[in-house]
Order: structure tokens, then sequence, then C-alpha cells
């Protein structure tokens, strides 16, 4: 329950109050507000202007934000990267561990930067949560 809390958290929903994940798989499916954007921006990328971008194509966005709302593909995205934030959370109990862990380049993934393979695809987002699992349990990695 406590990751969901930070996934809603992270992505500007449910301030208060308690949220399910079948309650944000559902948001999830009909799309979240752009909001939400701009929220897990601020959280994964402080002050990086461009990260936005690096997720949803400049062009996309200006139509996203006239309409207020992504696509599902889009917020499907932004969940899995709530949801490797709130774990590297969970995993490292602050904020700016969680970022160098999530930004820096990676042993185990060929120096490959933890946030740009889970931003692949799901097999990529499962790759990095098997590393934070492998951290919070005590396993190497």
């Amino acid at each position: 329950m406590l990751e969901t809390k930070a996934i809603a958290r992270a992505l500007g929903l449910h301030a208060g109050g308690s949220v399910s994940k079948y309650d944000l798989a559902l948001q999830i499916a009909q799309g979240l507000p752009v909001d939400s954007l701009d929220c897990l921006c601020r959280t994964l990328a402080p002050g990086d202007k461009t990260f936005p971008t690096t997720l949803i194509p400049r062009a996309t966005l200006k139509r996203r934000k006239f309409r207020k709302v992504l696509s599902p593909k889009e917020s499907e995205l932004l969940g899995r990267l709530a949801q490797i934030w709130a774990m590297a959370l969970d995993v490292y109990k602050d904020e700016e561990m969680a970022r160098r862990f999530l930004h820096d380049p990676h042993a185990f993934l060929h120096g490959k930067k933890p946030i740009d393979l889970a931003r692949t695809n799901a097999i990529g987002a499962e790759v990095v949560e098997d590393i934070l699992g492998r951290l919070k349990y005590g396993s190497a990695a």
C-alpha cells in the first residue's frame, strides 16, 4: 500500500487519502491528466526542462496539453516510471539517492541508465525492478 501511495503521489493523484492499485490501473487505462507528466518530471528530474520531451515528443505534448489528458499508452509509461521511482525511494529512503540510482549508468545494465531502460518497455522496467529488489533484500547489485 505504501508503494501505491508513492506511485499516486509521484503522478500528482490523490494527494490525501488512500488509493488502490485497481484505482491507479483504471486511471492509467483512461489516460492520466497532463499535470501528471509535470508532477512526475519534477519528481524524477527536478530542474531538467528537457526531461518531459524525452518521454513524450514536443508536438504530441503540445496536443495533449490542449486536450488536458494523456493517451493510455503515454499514461502507462508514466505509471511504469512512477512505480520504478516508488521502488527506488523505498530502497534508498532518500530522494536524491533514488534519483542518482535512476540517472547514473549502472554496471548490470552495461552502462545504461536505469531510467532509460525502464522507459523503453515493461520488460526493461522489470530488469530495473530486479536490481532494486536485489539491493533491498541484500543480493549483489
